[in-house]
């Protein structure tokens, strides 16, 4: 333990079996310098991993956090910049490890993004509503994000 770590007990230990959570993210809240939902889907996926759990995670970009889907030329053209999609990693590093990622299609056209425009792997919904809607009623647990 370093000199700043200090010994933490755990409560309410954890443990699932199954997970199924749909995360749905309008907008991005960052700590620090990373996207807190990013940062909680990592987390997620580290537990799943840990438990050794059947994990189905998706997460559904939309509103004000749609660009994170978006290939670096088209993230560009959005943003007005000339650095890229910071975040294309962080998105790639999550779908290999299980997250699904959508955009919604609502979003898509409101910004005018073709299927051209995204990442790798990315799939579209008909819209962030009506796709959340269909997973709770699936049983998925909706985190709002």
């Amino acid at each position: 333990m370093s000199a700043t770590e200090k010994p933490l007990h755990i409560d309410i230990p954890v443990r699932l079996a199954e997970v199924k959570s749909v995360y749905s993210i309008g907008a991005l809240e960052f700590e620090g310098d990373l996207p807190a939902s990013l940062f909680h889907l990592q987390l997620i996926e580290g537990d799943i991993a840990d438990w050794k759990a059947k994990g189905n995670v998706i997460a559904v970009f939309h509103t004000n956090a749609g660009h994170v889907t978006l290939h670096d030329s088209a993230y560009n053209a959005e943003r007005n910049i000339a650095t890229g999609n910071p975040y294309k990693y962080l998105v790639a590093d999550l779908m290999k490890r299980g997250v699904k990622v959508e955009l919604c299609g609502a979003t898509a056209k409101a910004h005018k993004w073709g299927n051209e425009d995204l990442l790798p792997g990315i799939d579209v919904n008909t819209d962030a509503m009506a796709r959340t809607t269909q997973l709770v009623q699936e049983g998925f647990v909706k985190i709002t994000e």
